[in-house]
């Protein structure tokens, strides 16, 4: 019975293949395509778990994160080289940063010379105002 299931599925699989890579991305080609399809996906999915495509989300998800970890390794940063990355993507002066302090304030943090480090409050409000996570902003 589940012989004959899954040579009735291989259809569809195989046209499911044609469109979107379902295996381990081995090129750029593989990887532009998949992650447009996970991209479309997750728009069709919206914030819906049991969606019946959520699954399919998740596996591209995975072949596009291996992908990228292979191809694209993130560098290790202290908190404030991503701060001065993220100023500097952003166009934003020190005076702009007024959620963390004052200009003074914020050149010190910056600086690294002093003592002072952002806090949590700070933390929290630089990673809603940059949609990161917080853990960006402390150093491990």
């Amino acid at each position: 019975m589940l012989a004959k299931q899954i040579r009735d599925a291989r259809k569809d699989y195989e046209h499911l293949k044609s469109l979107i890579p379902m295996h381990v991305l081995r090129t750029e080609s593989e990887y532009k395509r998949a992650t447009a399809a996970l991209d479309f996906i997750v728009d069709e999915i919206g914030g819906d778990e049991n969606h019946p495509l959520a699954e399919l989300a998740e596996a591209l998800s995975v072949f596009v994160a291996t992908y990228e970890d292979e191809h694209y390794p993130i560098p290790d940063a202290s908190a404030m080289e991503v701060l001065r990355y993220l100023m500097e993507t952003h166009n934003l002066t020190q005076n702009d940063l007024s959620e963390i302090g004052s200009q003074g304030v914020v050149s010190e943090i910056l600086s690294g010379k002093s003592k002072r480090q952002l806090n949590i409050r700070q933390i929290k409000a630089l990673a809603k105002r940059f949609n990161v996570s917080p853990a960006v902003f402390i150093d491990a």
